[in-house]
């Protein structure tokens, strides 16, 4: 083998090994889109933080995240009061422990504008969203998604991946109002006990709703 063959040869090789990164490189609108898809369970610490049009700061608070698709998550706030939301698949339950109070819904009829259905798995983003990768100079990989729905109670979602693991979720409002959810710790496709997403009024809580509707 001669000298150009020998570089056409080296060439050809380097080539070979960059392929598969190059089209490892998936765009935010693709890490989105797998994670949707190839998702089951994902359970991750957050913190929320909840900014007016102004940037000022309204709510803080801390919890943890579970979810198993599709249609099943629960949000459990820990600090600076402990909530908890539960969707089963058909029903929603919010209680508030402080009140001693659990709101049950239809799940379908409560998340049918919300970005929840994101998450949940129930639907392809771009059915419902127009998807656009946006710049960003954090390091992490930005997705934006408009509603279809001009009368969402939304304006935009925007979700944050590093790698192909999600990060952030930023959700403003009809009001310009911000909400800013930041992940950790999170774990994908781990096994989940079923009563993660059983909700079970305690004794002596008043419970407003239905949960046979």
């Amino acid at each position: 083998m001669n000298l150009k063959q020998r570089i056409q040869c080296g060439l050809m090789a380097l080539l070979l090994s960059v392929a598969p990164l190059i089209s490892a490189e998936n765009t935010a609108s693709d890490k989105l889109t797998i994670f949707v898809q190839t998702v089951v369970t994902f359970k991750a610490k957050f913190e929320q933080n909840v900014l007016d049009a102004q940037g000022e700061t309204l709510e803080q608070a801390q919890g943890q995240f579970v979810l198993e698709r599709p249609g099943k998550f629960r949000w459990d706030y820990y600090q600076p009061y402990p909530q908890h939301i539960v969707a089963d698949g058909e029903h929603i339950w919010f209680y508030d422990v402080d009140l001693e109070q659990v709101t049950v819904k239809s799940q379908k009829e409560a998340l049918t504008s919300t970005p929840a259905t994101l998450l949940s798995g129930e639907i392809l983003p771009t059915e419902k969203y127009f998807v656009s990768d946006i710049a960003s100079d954090d390091g992490l990989s930005w997705v934006r998604l408009v509603p279809k729905d001009i009368e969402s109670n939304f304006q935009t979602v925007s979700l944050a991946f590093e790698g192909n693991e999600l990060r952030q979720m930023l959700m403003k409002d009809s009001f310009d109002q911000l909400t800013q959810l930041v992940f950790s710790e999170g774990q994908e496709n781990v096994t989940l006990a079923a009563k993660e997403f059983v909700f079970i009024p305690p004794e002596g809580v008043d419970v407003v709703g239905d949960a046979n509707q």
